[in-house]
C-alpha cells in the first residue's frame, strides 16, 4: 500500500514513519512539509493513502483535498477537536488526535485498510463541506494550473461560468478553469454574497450593475464591466430578496 504523509512539524512525521515502520504492507513514496508540495506529490504518485495533518500554513489539509481534483482515501493527523471530528467518524473517515497511540495508528490503518480493499472512497466535496463548520464559507477559491496554484479571494469574483466538469472562475479581468460542479462549489460560497442566477452562472451581487428585461419573462444581468449574464425565473426570485 503506497502511502505519502503530509504533516508541517518533522517531529509529526517521524512518528508516522516509525509506526509505519512496523506495517511491511506499507510504503512510504514521499514525505511532504507543506500543501504545495503535497498537492504536486499526490498528484505525481497517485498513492493509496495519505496520511494529512488539518492545520498546515499556507494551504490546510481540507484545501488540499479540493486541489487534487479527486477521491482518496485519508487518515487525518489533527491537534484540535474542533474540526469536525463527529463528520470524520460519519464519513467513516479516520483521523488521528495527537498524540496518538501505536495501538491507534493501528486501528486507524485498519480502517483505511478495509475501505481501500472494498474500493470504497468518501467524494471529496462530502468531506469538505461536512467538516466545514456552520455558518463558515470560501474566503478564497483555490485553482491548481499544472504545478503553479492561484488563490482567488472570494470578495474578487465576478461571476462563476460552468463549464461540463469545470466552473471558469472570473476574477479581476482573468479567467480560472478549476474541475468542480458549480452546484458543489455554489454550497461552499456565502449565500448573501454569492447567487445561483442561472444553471449556468453565480454571480457576485457586489458586481451587479442592474437587471434588464430581455423578452417576456426573462431578464439580464448587468455588472458593472458590462457583462451581461441571462437570469432564470428562480434566479431572479433569489436576487429580488437582496437587491
Amino acid at each position: 500500500m503506497r502511502t505519502i504523509i503530509v504533516d508541517d512539524e518533522e517531529l509529526a512525521r517521524s512518528i508516522i514513519r516509525e509506526y509505519i515502520s512496523e506495517h511491511p504492507e506499507l510504503s512510504i513514496e514521499a514525505e511532504c512539509s507543506n500543501g504545495f508540495e503535497a498537492v504536486k506529490a499526490i498528484t505525481e504518485l497517485k498513492p493509496d493513502l495519505i496520511f494529512l495533518d488539518v492545520q498546515m500554513p499556507k494551504l490546510n489539509g481540507f484545501e488540499v483535498l479540493e486541489l487534487i481534483e479527486e477521491d482518496i482515501n485519508v487518515i487525518f493527523v489533527t491537534a484540535y477537536e474542533q474540526y469536525a471530528v463527529k463528520a470524520f467518524e460519519v464519513h467513516a473517515i479516520d483521523y488521528l488526535l495527537t498524540p496518538f497511540s501505536r495501538e491507534r495508528f493501528d486501528e486507524a490503518l485498519e480502517r483505511a485498510t478495509e475501505r481501500i480493499e472494498s474500493q470504497e472512497s468518501i467524494p471529496r466535496i462530502d468531506l469538505i463541506q461536512s467538516t466545514r463548520p456552520k455558518g463558515e464559507f470560501l474566503e478564497r477559491i483555490l485553482v491548481r494550473d499544472g504545478t503553479r496554484v492561484f488563490v482567488i479571494p472570494a470578495a474578487k469574483v465576478d461571476y462563476i461560468e460552468a463549464q461540463d466538469d469545470y466552473v471558469a472562475i472570473r476574477s479581476e479581468g482573468a479567467v480560472h478553469l478549476k474541475k468542480q460542479r458549480l452546484s458543489d462549489l455554489e454550497t461552499l460560497l456565502d449565500s448573501k454574497r454569492f447567487v445561483r442566477i442561472h444553471r449556468s452562472y453565480i454571480v457576485n451581487v457586489d458586481r451587479l450593475a442592474r437587471l434588464e428585461l430581455y423578452a417576456k419573462d426573462s431578464r439580464v444581468a448587468v455588472l458593472k464591466d458590462g457583462t451581461q449574464l441571462q437570469v432564470s425565473r428562480t434566479g431572479y426570485d433569489k436576487l429580488k430578496t437582496l437587491l
